[in-house]
Order: C-alpha cells, then structure tokens, then sequence
C-alpha cells in the first residue's frame, strides 16, 4: 500500500500564537463536558454576562433582513459608512467622508486585512506589549515581524516614546497603538498620542490606531482619538482608525467593524488599492449587522449609563480592583477603560515559572479560568488577565476563590 506524507500546517504559522483561546480554553472545554461550571473570566464577551444590545440595534438590523440578503458594495453599505464618517466628524473630524470608511467582520478581520495589505516579507510593526495579541500573530502571518515596545506598569501602563522610537529600524512600516489598552485598561493622554504621532511623522510611519474601547473609560480618563491628533498637528500622516459595536453596544456576535482613514491619505494610494483589492476578494462584510451601524451612533448612548458611577461596568470593576488589591501579593493598576485588570503577583511571594500552567491549575482547582500575561506578549511570568463583565456576585465569587488558590500557592511556595 503506498504511503504518504502527512499534511501539514503552513510554515507561515510558526510565530503566529493566539493563547488566548490555545490549551487553557481548550482545557476549559474539557471540564465542562465533564459537568464542571466554570467561570468564564478570559473573554470579553459582554453578552453571556446579561449585557444586551439596545433595542433599536436590534430592531433595525430585524426590519432590514429583506433587503440584507445579498452582497453589499465590498466597503459596506452607504447608510453605515455616512453614519460613521459624520461619527468622525462629531469628533473634530470635519472633512471625514464616507469614502473613508470600509466596514468589516469586526475589527479582527480588518486588523489582519490592513496588515496584509502592507507588508513584504520581514517589514516590521511596533506593536505595544503587553498587546491585544492578534495584533502579533497577524503580524507574523503576513510575513512581517512585530517588534514590541514596552508599556511601563510603574508608570500606567503607558508607553515610553523614547524607548519606541529606539526601535524604528528602516524596515519599520508602522506603529500601532492599543487606546484604551487591551490587556491593562490604560488610556493615554494627549501628551502621549502627541509624542508618538511625532514619531510617525518623523519616520514615515502608518498610524494604526486599535480604538475599539474608545467609549469604555471612567472617571476622569479623557479618550482622545489618535486621528485628531493628527489632524490638529499638522495632518501628515497616514492614519488608520480601527472601532466597531462590538463592545461599546455590545454585539460582540455581530462582527460589525470599521476602519478610517484620514490623514496623509495622498501618500498612500498604492496601498490602497491592495487594501480594496482584499475588500473586493471576501466580496464584503455581513450585511445585515451593517444595517445596525447607523442606529447604533445615532440616538442616546446606553453605555454611558454603563461607566457612570452606579452602572453596571463602573461598579464590576471598582469592586474588583478593590478585592485583587486586598490579596497579598497582588498589585493591580486601576483601569481608566475597556473591561480588564492585569494583577500583577509579586515574584518573591508567588515564584511562577510557567504562567500558562499556572493559570491551568487555577482552573482545575477553583474552576475559574483567566488568560496569562504571555499571552499578551508580555515578558513576564507574573500577570494574568481578569474580565471584570460577571455581575457584583459573581465577581466577589470568583475573586474569593483567585484568593483561596493564591493562598495555597503562597503556603506551597514558602515551604519548598
């Protein structure tokens, strides 16, 4: 019988890791089927919490199905793309037109379209880390290389410009910037996006602003969109905008994401016409969630009532802030924005060298599952990631038994 050679996967995958649904999800599937109920804390995925999208989104995308049974124009349909150029331009963005706007299957599918679009094999990226890592792997799929700068924790989580621009090599295409931040909840002044706008401008760089998060901050933590920056310092470089529903009105299942484009626009349309031509090619997003867009930006805004003291967001994650904190050994920056906090364990109480094992055992002891800090692209052992979505109840549940497992690790630790 003759015999073959096994398929394998393209040599293309071999940096390109996404852990955040890699072995503890998958581990976390296999309690499950077992009967164990384990609390989800690794996703932010608002809907399973009892977070529920506006009625008129609903109702909107519901009323259109009839006419959202074929393909739209591969930038998406015209009633969405006016909506979120005048969004922009409600934002200081005057001169935003809808043909600056092409719609994705989430910002996910666009990241990885923008990348490809850009680069030749060994083009590099300044990625922040810690990062929302399909930022990295997409990177790596495209052939390019990601090249991580560091946010400083002792310093909220921002990022160093200094230390950035240390990193621009000539093969440096672009500059990508998390804000609010995925993992750490950070949300950078004005001061910061201006120093790294510079940078950009300075080396011709594309500005690739992740701005999904941009209307999740609390107290007094000022989002600033990135292509206001630039359009107030001298409009020179290219930038694009990335946002969509899925978290500020919570249809993460919609996959209903844009990007925008403005700037130094003039010098990039070569580029653009690879970017249109991989629209063109996945003919076009999901139609019917489109149709949500405009009643989306329009009308009142539900998640304000969400990050006001007393809503739902701005409560989870006060309170669990506070019970991490309360844990000894536990340092945690308190989140400006978005749905996360990144603990941090010290290292001489807690002496992790494995952060994904240990973040398994947590599972398997108090079914609770978390994402570790490499997972993000971090250099250390010493973070994991928390979703404060779960309800007050919930999270003071989970928190105690982070708490319980903690306590135990620190009595192994010291007696080893």
């Amino acid at each position: 019988m003759q015999e073959f050679e096994e398929f394998t996967q393209s040599p293309k995958l071999q940096h390109v890791r996404y852990d955040v649904r890699g072995p503890i999800a998958q581990e976390a599937a296999r309690l499950e089927r077992e009967g164990n109920r384990i609390t989800r804390l690794n996703i932010g995925n608002p809907a399973p919490f009892g977070f529920e999208a506006p009625d008129s989104i609903r109702a909107t995308m519901i009323n259109n199905l009839a006419q959202a049974q074929g393909y739209s124009d591969s930038r998406g349909i015209y009633s969405a793309r006016i909506a979120i150029a005048q969004y922009y331009q409600s934002r200081g963005m005057t001169e935003a037109d809808p043909d600056d706007v092409y719609l994705g299957n989430g910002v996910s599918e666009l990241i990885s379209m923008v990348l490809q679009a850009m680069l030749a094999s060994g083009d590099e990226v300044l990625i922040p880390s810690p990062d929302y890592p399909l930022w990295t792997g997409a990177t790596a799929l495209s052939g390019g290389k990601a090249v991580h700068y560091i946010c400083d924790e002792s310093n909220s989580w921002w990022p160093d410009p200094e230390e950035v621009e240390s990193k621009v090599t000539d093969r440096t295409k672009a500059l990508v910037l998390i804000n609010p931040n995925n993992p750490t909840g950070a949300v950078y002044p004005r001061e910061i996006l201006e120093a790294m706008v510079d940078i950009c401008r300075r080396h011709n760089l594309m500005l690739l602003s992740d701005e999904i998060y941009e209307n999740i901050t609390f107290d007094d933590a000022e989002m600033v969109n990135a292509c206001t920056v630039v359009r107030e310092t001298g409009n020179d470089v290219f930038t694009i905008t990335f946002s969509g529903l899925s978290k500020t009105w919570r249809v993460a299942g919609f996959r209903s994401g844009w990007i925008y484009l403005s700037g130094a626009t003039h010098r990039a349309q070569n580029y653009l016409e690879g970017l249109t031509l991989l629209m063109n090619m996945r003919m076009c997003a999901n139609v019917p969630s489109q149709y949500a867009i405009q009643a989306a930006l329009g009308g009142h805004q539900s998640i304000e009532d969400l990050i006001a003291p007393g809503g739902r967001l701005y409560e989870q994650r006060t309170l669990a802030h506070r019970l991490l904190s309360e844990i000894e050994g536990v340092d945690v920056h308190q989140a400006d924005g978005a749905l996360y906090l990144f603990p941090r364990l010290d290292p001489e109480i807690y002496p992790i060298e494995d952060d994904e094992a240990f973040v398994i055992e947590l599972l398997r002891q108090q079914k609770i599952l978390v994402s570790h800090g490499r997972a993000f692209n971090w250099i250390d052992s010493n973070h994991f990631r928390l979703v404060t979505l779960p309800n007050v109840e919930e999270l003071e549940s989970a928190i105690a038994g982070i708490a319980e497992f903690l306590s135990d690790y620190r009595d192994a630790a010291a007696t080893r």
